[in-house]
């Protein structure tokens, strides 16, 4: 009760605060590059080697969401998500002991909330083969849209059941919301009240993808970067963001690929390690 009164003291603030930043914040575009791919995995060197690959499959990712999925912030697609995690997946001897090829796409576009990118899953042609990992990236539009817990839970239910439905997909990964509360964007005290209600949808995130079968939720390890980069020493946690204090840097963008590529290598472990159980 008292949050909500501090809440409702302090709207003029947050509406102030608010107009201010849809006013004054640098609007970056979506990076250019590539979104789709094909990786030959492994270097075969004889006929035994290229025999070996005639029987493995290839795995199928699709990453999907907001501006952060598109890589705003990045220069180019290289810098971004997906231009960081692909070598890295197709460095990973447990991916290429079981593919022969990774075959990637991005679908992701600035200010897309989860109702936008069930949509979006739903005007999309359905694949030609079953998509093996699919990551979603989404929350933040839906926080500084308030959109009510209930509709998020409802939204992004649907998004898993179009995407297992129509893409087949076996493992969905859905990354957490990001610490919205940090954003040097955001000032006090609407970064808290911003910061807060991306923590509600957040919840509300983990408890549907724990409730469903092949559903993963990826809890991103702001801290863990933080220490990785800096090394012991202090640093500005604004490196970790871009020009306009909002999106993800190239820096976070590293790490972050760095994070979702082990999540993916022990999912796929693990759906390897299941195929292979004997059935009595």
């Amino acid at each position: 009760m008292a949050s909500v009164a501090r809440d409702v003291l302090l709207a003029p603030v947050y509406l102030y605060q608010g107009r201010k930043i849809k006013r004054d914040t640098v609007r970056l575009p979506e990076p250019n590059g590539e979104r789709h791919g094909h990786i030959q995995l492994g270097k075969p060197t004889d006929t035994i080697a290229n025999t070996e690959d005639k029987t493995k499959q290839t795995l199928n990712l699709m990453i999907v969401g907001d501006s952060a999925a598109a890589g705003v912030g990045s220069q180019t697609q290289h810098e971004a998500l997906v231009g960081n995690l692909m070598p890295i997946l197709a460095q990973q001897s447990v991916i290429n002991t079981q593919f022969a090829n990774l075959v990637w796409s991005l679908q992701a576009t600035t200010g897309h909330t989860s109702f936008d990118i069930l949509r979006r899953l739903y005007v999309l042609p359905a694949p030609n083969h079953p998509i093996d990992v699919m990551v979603l990236s989404v929350g933040v539009n839906d926080t500084t849209s308030n959109v009510s817990v209930g509709k998020w839970q409802q939204q992004i239910e649907d998004i898993v059941a179009i995407a297992q439905r129509k893409f087949g997909v076996r493992q969905l990964i859905f990354l957490s919301l990001p610490p919205m509360a940090q954003m040097p964007a955001i000032p006090a005290p609407l970064n808290n009240f911003v910061g807060a209600k991306a923590s509600m949808l957040d919840e509300t995130l983990q408890q549907v993808c724990a409730s469903n079968e092949g559903v993963t939720y990826m809890a991103t390890d702001f801290p863990r970067m933080i220490e990785e980069h800096s090394k012991g020493m202090p640093i500005d946690i604004k490196v970790m963001f871009a020009s306009d204090g909002f999106h993800p840097s190239s820096l976070m963008y590293g790490y972050w690929a760095q994070q979702l590529a082990e999540l993916i290598v022990k999912l796929l472990n693990s759906s390897a390690a299941e195929l292979s159980r004997p059935t009595f």
